[in-house]
């Protein structure tokens, strides 16, 4: 393998009090992100507050103000535009109560037709959530963040013990909520790509959480006179330049998608990108700490 870094020696576990405080912080945004999500008080897509999606091609590039405008003029006020320039479409997403729903597609056909007959606008699809189903859908979402959790729990659970599972879990809980809660501080759009990010997210933190597990527990049957955080410190040491290697790689993906991957992949990249760089700080600075501060005594086993 590649060694980025000769022999590193670094104090991780000497910092791990200035890390919980970080971490602290994210837990507490995250949460407060998804109070204001179940409340309906984020900025929820139409996966979950319910409305209109409707995709239009046009026969020549237009400019997003040009829709903008149009739309205004017809009469629709809470909508949002996502612009597809390489291929001549724009995504237009209307938040509406479900007894107007019905509606709204037929308003932004006729709006177009009218105002921007020359680009020979196209329907090129229509989609339209109720506010009930969106409510469902926003609580499946939930739940099948929870189950992935539990997952995680028990697998570590069963690969080391219980007291790593613990550490596991809740640095991948730590991950998604911190990306969470910076997606509510910018005011993006909360929806189900979104939640497949996190999802994403949640097992690149655990693959990469388990290579230092990995190394911990050979290095406790190793040093069996050494403290334990001495030990734990020593094992993220020497799976660092490995570390850094798989989140440089996995950034650099996430990158391309973001730049070139085009609007509708965009937020989907962007999320991935925050949790690489989460991903990695938990493992180091959230997991292992964790392991390390339910005891010391009983984290190896007895010779």
């Amino acid at each position: 393998m590649i060694e980025l870094i000769k022999n590193p020696n670094l104090d991780f576990m000497g910092m791990r009090i200035y890390a919980f405080i970080i971490s602290g912080l994210f837990l507490l945004l995250g949460f407060f992100a998804i109070i204001q999500i179940v409340t309906g008080n984020a900025n929820l897509g139409v996966d979950f507050a319910g409305g209109t999606s409707v995709q239009i091609k046009f026969s020549q590039s237009v400019a997003l103000h040009d829709v903008r405008v149009a739309l205004e003029k017809g009469g629709l006020k809470d909508f949002d535009l996502q612009d597809l320039p390489t291929e001549n479409k724009v995504l237009i997403r209307v938040k509406k109560e479900e007894e107007k729903i019905g509606g709204s597609s037929e308003i932004i056909t006729r709006v177009m037709s009218e105002k921007l007959a020359d680009k020979n606008p196209v329907i090129d699809s229509t989609t339209e959530i109720g506010p009930k189903v969106g409510s469902r859908l926003k609580q499946d979402a939930l739940w099948a963040t929870l189950y992935a959790i539990i997952g995680i729990l028990a697998y570590i659970a069963f690969r080391f013990s219980f007291r790593f599972g613990v550490g596991a879990t809740i640095a991948t809980f730590h991950d998604v909520l911190a990306v969470l809660g910076i997606f509510y501080l910018m005011g993006k759009e909360i929806n189900l790509i979104l939640l497949s990010a996190l999802l994403t997210i949640a097992g690149y933190s655990l693959t990469d959480t388990v290579v230092i597990f990995d190394r911990v527990r050979e290095n406790l049957k190793k040093y069996l006179r050494d403290p334990v955080d001495v030990v734990v410190n020593r094992s993220i040491n020497e799976v660092l330049s490995r570390t850094i290697i798989t989140a440089i790689t996995v950034f650099l993906s996430a990158l391309s998608l973001y730049l070139f991957g085009g609007e509708v992949i965009h937020d989907f990249a962007l999320a991935i990108l925050l949790g690489v760089v989460v991903g990695n700080y938990s493992s180091v600075f959230v997991a292992s700490p964790i392991v390390i501060a339910l005891g010391k005594k009983d984290i190896r086993k007895k010779k």
